[in-house]
């Protein structure tokens, strides 16, 4: 698929899931915040990880989840993700 010539905000891809696509992103969210609720052994905590992912928490907000392993193509082997 060609690149598109307007850049696509964050806001606008998620409000196309929701409005377009029939995703539920309170449930989404819900469930987000059950994860981390349930792993979360210590206030003030910096992150979760749970399934493969790392659950990023700044001020008591979950701000991103990022694959902590995934399959390197070229060698066949793991490797963790560069933090955002």
């Amino acid at each position: 698929m060609k690149k598109s010539i307007a850049p696509v905000s964050d806001h606008a891809v998620l409000r196309y899931l929701e409005r377009v696509k029939g995703l539920d992103v309170e449930a989404v969210r819900r469930e987000i915040g059950h994860l981390v609720d349930i792993h979360l052994d210590h206030p003030g905590a910096s992150g979760v990880i749970n399934g493969g992912f790392s659950y990023r928490i700044r001020g008591g907000v979950v701000t991103t989840v990022i694959r902590i392993h995934s399959c390197d193509p070229r060698t066949g082997g793991h490797r963790r993700e560069r933090p955002e």
